[in-house]
Formats: structure tokens, sequence, C-alpha cells
């Protein structure tokens, strides 16, 4: 029988970047991640949803999705690989389930880019009244596939530009909301956080859109090689940068229903964020607030866009995909070129709603959300039997907590999500099938840079 394998320790790998970061700065790139201003593109929708208790919905939100960080700051901690839920899954359950995973995590890719296009419609139609919103669409799907195939660099010095312009948009909001709301008091805060003549079901239907807000918190782990003691720090920034989040997104949504009580007087849920601007400040703050979030939603766009086309490229040269992109690229010198397909997709955007694309990148999202934690519970509390102590909790009991709840959201979903979702994952079970039979073995599907070749596993006291 061959001897096992000693764990890795970290501070015995090779190193290749400084270990300058502390749990201030994950805290912070855990907030980037996620995004300022998501809370605005999802206020109206979810707010429909839940009948105007768009608070309560994020009570929901946030404490479900912080037993899944938990989840993820454990597998940061213990299994230090990148690539997020796809290397965390195959790491526990092999890689056909982690491959599925990444092919269904793929619609977030996909989605995540027709999303800023569409609330670029929808902003620019709140400027242009007379102009439709599908041109303003039409318009930011072009612009972004410019400078997705031209390069672009300074889209991270304006990034922090927006970041910031954001940062005090939204504190303007909160201060001029409670100073103009037409009533302040306990009873018009207590209103949306409790639950509505529907019960809980809308609030949980509100909180699977809400949980768009919450994407990038697993961010956090690709850092583990730049910070100082990241067994711990990393899974802390994990959760408290979630938490941070959420509590700031349930401040927007307090301050949201104080401005404008009567959700049902807001003329376009689909850019409610123009109309909750103005009730608190008027013409000036509104327009700030368009023009800073039109910019960001530019810049998103166009790092969403870069992103997905170097997924799609790099699958193709993997022969994952057909290999017409790995052509185009040695026929034209330039990764570039799935710029345009990832463009051609993004089309799709015109015919489709906001609700309905932050209901397909849920899809994905929440059922890698579900994996990461089934995959908690099988390499921590099975494979590596951290069962002392806290272990019980942490990596059985927390999980379970976690995947069951996520997975009461993912049911929560709009109906024609399933259709299309399951027809996507259908169509991973065919490449899959197809290539590994071709390959002569296991199929591999490279995100994020993971790598599951070597998968190194940490032993420490917690």
């Amino acid at each position: 029988m061959t001897a096992p394998a000693p764990s890795l320790e970290l501070d015995d790998r090779p190193r290749t970047l400084k270990r300058e970061l502390g749990l201030p700065a994950l805290i912070a790139y855990g907030l980037t991640s996620m995004g300022v201003l998501s809370v605005v593109s999802v206020y109206g929708p979810a707010t429909q949803i839940s009948d105007g208790h768009l608070p309560a919905a994020y009570v929901a939100a946030i404490v479900i999705m912080l037993f899944t960080a938990h989840s993820y700051g454990r597998m940061a901690a213990h299994v230090p690989i990148t690539g997020g839920a796809y290397a965390y899954v195959t790491r526990g359950f092999g890689p056909a389930t982690g491959f599925l995973t990444g092919w269904v995590m793929l619609l977030d890719y996909l989605f995540l880019p027709m999303v800023n296009f569409l609330l670029f419609g929808l902003y620019f139609n709140s400027l242009f009244t007379s102009v439709p919103s599908w041109v303003g669409t039409l318009l930011c799907i072009l612009v972004v596939t410019v400078f997705s195939i031209i390069g672009v660099n300074w889209i991270k010095r304006m990034n922090s530009v927006v970041i910031v312009a954001s940062v005090l948009v939204i504190v303007a909001f909160l201060v001029l909301a409670v100073m103009n709301a037409p009533h302040v008091d306990v009873a018009a805060i207590a209103k949306p956080l409790s639950l509505g003549d529907g019960g809980l079901l809308p609030i949980l239907a509100a909180a699977a859109i809400v949980a768009f807000a919450f994407l990038g918190f697993d961010g956090v782990a690709t850092l583990s090689e730049e910070t100082k003691d990241p067994r711990r720090k990393v899974p802390k920034g994990i959760v408290l940068a979630t938490l941070f989040a959420g509590l700031g997104y349930l401040a927007f949504a307090i301050a949201g229903s104080l401005i404008a009580p009567d959700w049902t007087k807001l003329q376009n849920l689909d850019a409610a964020g123009t109309e909750l601007m103005q009730h608190a400040g008027g013409d000036v703050l509104m327009v700030i607030f368009v023009i800073v979030n039109t910019a960001g939603i530019v810049l998103c766009g166009t790092a969403a866009q870069m992103s997905v086309s170097r997924v799609l490229f790099a699958m193709g040269r993997d022969g994952i995909l057909p290999p017409v992109l790995a052509r185009l690229h040695r026929r034209f010198r330039t990764p570039y070129v799935a710029a345009l397909l990832v463009s051609a997709i993004a089309l799709v955007a015109l015919f489709i709603t906001l609700d309905q694309a932050v209901y397909m990148i849920n899809f994905g999202a929440l059922i890698a959300f579900a994996m990461v934690n089934l995959a908690t519970i099988k390499v921590l509390f099975f494979d590596m039997r951290l069962r002392r102590g806290w272990g019980l909790v942490r990596h059985l009991l927390m999980p379970i907590v976690g995947f069951v709840s996520i997975a009461w959201l993912w049911t929560s979903l709009a109906p024609f999500t399933y259709v299309l979702g399951g027809t996507w994952l259908a169509i991973g079970v065919v490449i899959y099938l197809v290539r590994r039979k071709r390959n002569g073995g296991p199929l591999a599907l490279q995100i994020d840079d993971a790598s599951t070749e070597a998968m190194p596993t940490l032993q420490y006291q917690d």
C-alpha cells in the first residue's frame, strides 16, 4: 500500500507573492468585489416580489449567506487552492461533479454582462426619456465590445474613482433619506422588516433575487498567497465582508422604504434607484447618481465581458467547446475574438428583463454555493476528520444549514429559470461525456486560474 502524501504546510510552499495584506484589506477587497451599487440594481424587482418588505428579505439573505461564507472560509483555510466553488467541489467529489458545477457557474459569466447592459439602458432612458431603453442597452454593448477588444489600461484607476464616488453617493442618500422621509419612527422602520400578508414565501422569493448582490465575497480566497496568516485572516475576511455588505444593503433598503414608503408609486421599478435618489436629494443627487452609476456599469460590463471572453477562449483552446476560437486566435493573433462572440450572446439582453437576467445568474450561483457547503462536509468532516472541539458544528452542522437554506432559496427562482438552466446543464453533461470519451479520461474546466493538478491540504489547530 502506498503511503499517503504528507500534508503541505502553507509556509513551506514556494512563494511568488509578498504577504502584505491584512484583515482590513481583505474586507475591502470583498466589499469591492460585491459591488457598492449592486443593492440599487435589484431594489425595484425585489421590492415588488417581497410586496414592500425588502429589508426583511435582506435579513433572510444575510443569515443564509453567512452560513455559506463560513463554508468558503473553512475551505479556504484548510484547502488553499484557487478556483472557488469549481475547485472545492472537484476536490470533494471529483472532476465530473466539479466540471458540471463549473459549467453551471458559466451562466454567471454569460448573464452578468447582460445585467450591466440592461441597467445602462434603463438609466440612459431615465436621462433621455424619448429614447427607448433598448437603444441604450445596444449602445452599451457596442462600447464595451470596443473596450474589450482594444484593451483599456485605465480601467483599474477608473474603478477606484467610481467606487469612491459610489460610496459617497450611497452615504449621501442614506443621510438625506432619513432627513427628508415623511415619517421616521419605530413603526416606519419595523414595518418593512416584518412579514407581510403573504407570509414568508414572498420574503424568500425576494431573498433569492437579492442574493445577486452578494456575489463576489468568495473572491477574498484568491488573495491567500498575499495575506499575512491567511489560514485565519482569509476566513474572517470572507465572513466579515459578507456581513458588512449585508448590513450596508439592509441600511439602503430601510432608507428606501422610508423615503418611498409606498413602492407601488414608483414609476419604473427596474430603474428605481433614480426615483429614490430624486425623492431623497432632488434632481442634483439623481443626476450625480445616474452619471456615477452608468460609468460604473460600463466599467463593470467591460471587466465582465473581458473575463467571460477569456473563459470561452480558454475552453475553445482546450477542446471543451468547438475549437473555432483557437483557430481564429491563430489566424488573427488576438485572444479578443472571443469578445465578439460574447457580444453576440449579449444581444439576448435586448429581449429579456432585468429580473430574468438576475434569476439566471442566481441559478448558477446558488448551485455553486450549495455544492461548496456539501464539499465542506465531505472534505473537512469526512476526509480530513476535523471533528474535535467545534469541528462537529463548523464542518457538519453549519454547512448542512447553509446547504438547506441555499436549496430553499434556489426553489424560489422563477419557473423559466429551471427550464433554461436545466437545458444548459444538460448541454454540459453531453459535452463532458463526449469530450471525456475522446480524451480517454476526466475533463478539466479551468475557471479563474483554477488548478486541480495539485490540491494541498493544511493541518493546523483551530
